[in-house]
């Protein structure tokens, strides 16, 4: 098995290394390939998402991606921006469905921004329509107005749009993962103002009946928004299309303690996937050995269960970051009185010793 591992930029050439050399710990034998992605790719090769980097994540098994951006690049032409690699690399592979759970561990219920009672056992997972929305939609740009309350103004405009099949085939998944939880899914929308909420609302449930023994509930997304602070211990699974998802996730995220515990899989029809942490390449911490690891090593453990047939080494993975935190080692981000402080690096080897018990030797054939 193969897999494709793209740094990209800021802190993801550092957590991606811990990710890495916990990987190596689990004496499985991968052959992984690196390559450039995001504002680094763009340095070397003059775009973001290169045809070899992008040839390498179709022929791999599975790709771990770690995080792309700087403000450097904020004023290139927006093809040329890091965010289109990742955007890029969604389309080209069919990674239409992106699972981001949200686990408050009980370890760090005192680091979430609300009170222990409402997140202790927290275990939400948001699925995220991931290729179609207002993201994708076309058509989009720049123009002179020639109607509305300014005509003959500049404005901008993006196109929000969802087909039958694609609602479908992520009410499908969102069903099917709430049969192996506790079988309740929340749907969100803005049925209310938006047509194409109105169509996916109608589409779920159509999906919905295919499934009676899960419960289903629709939510209005500024509803969801307030719920998810207020008793986000009521939702299972929660879908929604892709900008909802991408702003609710990280709003959930904040729940289980910082965003840099919080890992994702972005998976196609055949469940091949792009994981990531959900956090970005926070470009003003890179380089300082601060940035938490443990979102891309859980991203690995969640590649190992769902597209590499590795369950029980994803398990490894999962109890040794447990582990880890019942010892009381967090980075800053997580870090409360009574804890010990510690660096990227520092993090990282406390997983490998909590797997194998002693430093591990390399068991993975890598080549860049």
């Amino acid at each position: 098995m193969k897999i494709a591992i793209l740094p990209g930029d800021g802190i993801g050439t550092e957590i991606m290394a811990e990710a890495v050399k916990v990987l190596n710990a689990l004496d499985l034998k991968f052959e992984t390939e690196t390559a450039l992605v995001g504002g680094a790719a763009y340095d070397a090769h003059g775009h973001p998402l290169p045809e070899a980097t992008l040839n390498l994540a179709k022929a791999a098994d599975a790709v771990l991606f770690g995080a792309v951006g700087d403000w450097k690049y904020d004023k290139l032409e927006r093809q040329y921006r890091p965010e289109q690699a990742i955007l890029g690399l969604r389309k080209h592979l069919g990674l239409f469905a992106n699972f981001r759970p949200a686990i408050c561990y009980e370890q760090l219920t005192h680091a979430s921004s609300l009170k222990p009672e409402l997140v202790a056992g927290l275990d939400i997972l948001i699925i995220r329509e991931l290729t179609g929305d207002i993201y994708f939609g076309q058509p989009r740009g720049r123009r002179m107005a020639v109607d509305g309350h300014f005509p003959g103004a500049e404005e901008a405009f993006d196109t929000m749009r969802y087909s039958k099949p694609e609602i479908e085939r992520i009410a499908h998944v969102a069903f099917q993962a709430a049969r192996k939880r506790n079988k309740k899914v929340t749907s969100v929308d803005k049925a209310n103002v938006l047509e194409t909420f109105q169509f996916w609302k109608d589409v779920v449930t159509e999906v919905h009946a295919q499934y009676p023994d899960v419960t289903l509930e629709h939510m209005y997304v500024d509803n969801a928004a307030m719920q998810l602070v207020k008793a986000p211990k009521a939702f299972d699974v929660v879908v929604t299309g892709n900008m909802f998802g991408d702003i609710l996730s990280d709003e959930a995220a904040m729940l289980t303690g910082s965003i840099g515990m919080l890992p994702s899989a972005s998976l196609d029809k055949a469940n091949k996937g792009l994981y990531e942490p959900s956090h970005g390449s926070a470009p003003d911490i890179a380089g300082k050995g601060v940035a938490n690891p443990l979102a891309t090593i859980l991203s690995a453990a969640m590649m190992l269960r769902f597209s590499l047939n590795q369950p029980q080494a994803a398990d490894r993975i999962e109890s040794a970051v447990k582990a880890v935190l019942s010892a009381g080692l967090r980075t800053g981000d997580i870090w409360s009185e009574g804890t010990t402080k510690v660096g990227t690096r520092e993090m990282g080897d406390a997983v490998v010793a909590a797997i194998v018990g002693k430093p591990a030797g390399k068991t993975i054939t890598t080549k860049t």
